[in-house]
């Protein structure tokens, strides 16, 4: 009574018959079947996965802070290697059943039909591993700061740039995000115009969510100020740079103290001016030299602070403005120079500050962004912050994944070249 159930033979042929065409089906594809990994990457995981073993292994003995943080670093990497050997053992000896002649036809047709889903989840897995050998942007997890300022166009760019500001402070506020303004500069004319504005959102996280903002925004709509009802096309720029707070924040204290980090100035290099401030602001702000503007000698990064009534929060204020400045300009001198040594192979993989990024068309109500190649019909939401302008964003962060993805294929494969040469 305990031993296998009989099973008539002739009811289990037809239960099987529905999954011959799937066993058809896969016998004519599973040889096209292709590698989803690069085996340069894999061989990456698996020396990542080595190392994360070797940590394991010397904190076992004792904590160490540095490789502590190593090794949680590698974890992802690790997990979706393992997820990635299951899955392809799995697909593996599922192959081998179906092309073993030895095996029982009815096996054979049951195990093609397990291929399918087991294929699917290899391809998951390769995405996944895949994804999380791409390095973190240094920046990613810091705070961030918005600077935008009127383009092309006049009065409409100004016009432009401010609805450019209120739609970043909606979708703040919708996603709770906590926002200060650091700088802003009306332009003359309308009210509702902007001259410049350098908005902190202030949640750790930020720069890694915002960096796909940066760049040239495209109004096309009728201004304000046109008479006859023309069209015009005008812009606005958005520059993203990460915040550093004075104290460093979620930066490590000796990266600030580090010549080689991004985040490091060398105060000598740093020529300090006070002077008083401009505009409205009251009798205080006009007989005291409360406004701060800070050059850094080397590469002529001038920040100029004025909108606080005290000169050690301007101060305070432009030195972090600066710091984000400097930082921001060196990685992008790293990427500049990556892309010109690969642009043969890779293509243009970063779209800076003069480049058209996205276009805003009132009288079609929509918004299209120029590298995710994503088009949208709800502008008015997309304005308001709303979750239009999120799913916006969200392609272009996936369209910079797929770029840094090609991005590391090349190198890995340039590197392993280079050790076959040697």
């Amino acid at each position: 009574m305990f031993g296998t159930p009989w099973v008539c033979r002739p009811c289990l042929l037809r239960a099987l018959r529905p999954l011959s065409r799937r066993y058809v089906q896969y016998q004519t594809t599973a040889s096209a079947i292709p590698d989803s990994i690069s085996p340069a990457l894999l061989s990456r995981a698996r020396a990542i996965a080595a190392e994360h073993d070797q940590l394991s292994k010397k904190l076992a003995n004792g904590f160490d802070a540095r490789a502590a943080k190593k090794l949680g670093e590698f974890s992802a990497v690790v997990n979706a290697l393992k997820e990635w050997e299951k899955a392809n053992e799995s697909l593996k000896e599922l192959n081998t059943l179906i092309r073993d002649p030895s095996i029982d036809s009815e096996l054979r047709e049951l195990a093609s039909n397990d291929v399918i889903a087991t294929t699917e989840q290899f391809a998951q897995a390769s995405h996944a591993l895949t994804t999380s050998l791409v390095p973190k942007d240094p920046f990613e997890n810091l705070p961030c700061l918005l600077e935008i300022r009127p383009g092309a166009g006049g009065s409409e760019a100004a016009i432009f740039a401010g609805d450019l500001l209120r739609m970043y402070q909606a979708y703040c506020s919708r996603e709770g995000y906590r926002t200060s303004m650091l700088k802003y500069e009306h332009a003359e004319g309308f009210q509702e115009s902007l001259q410049e504005a350098v908005l902190e959102i202030e949640f750790e996280g930020a720069y890694g969510r915002f960096r796909c903002e940066a760049g040239v925004h495209r109004v096309q709509r009728v201004p304000a100020t046109e008479s006859k009802g023309r069209t015009h096309t005008s812009a606005a720029s958005v520059l993203v740079l990460p915040s550093f707070p004075n104290n460093g924040g979620s930066v490590e204290v000796e990266d600030l103290d580090d010549p080689d980090s991004d985040y490091y100035i060398d105060p000598k290099d740093v020529r300090t001016e006070l002077m008083r401030a401009r505009g409205a602001g009251g009798q205080h702000v006009n007989t005291t030299d409360s406004a701060v503007r800070l050059t850094h000698i080397p590469t002529n990064i001038v920040v100029s602070m004025q909108d606080y009534r005290s000169q050690p929060k301007n101060r305070e204020k432009a030195w972090q403005l600066l710091r984000s400045r400097l930082a921001q300009a060196r990685r992008e001198k790293r990427e500049e120079d990556m892309v010109v040594m690969r642009r043969n192979v890779v293509g243009v993989a970063k779209m800076g500050r003069g480049d058209k990024v996205r276009t805003y068309n009132w009288g079609q109500q929509r918004v299209t962004d120029h590298r995710s190649g994503l088009t949208v019909h709800d502008l008015d939401d997309v304005m308001g912050g709303g979750h239009t302008l999120e799913k916006v964003m969200e392609s272009v962060r996936n369209w910079l994944m797929e770029r840094d993805v090609e991005t590391l294929i090349t190198i890995e494969g340039d590197e392993t070249k280079n050790k076959g040469k040697r």
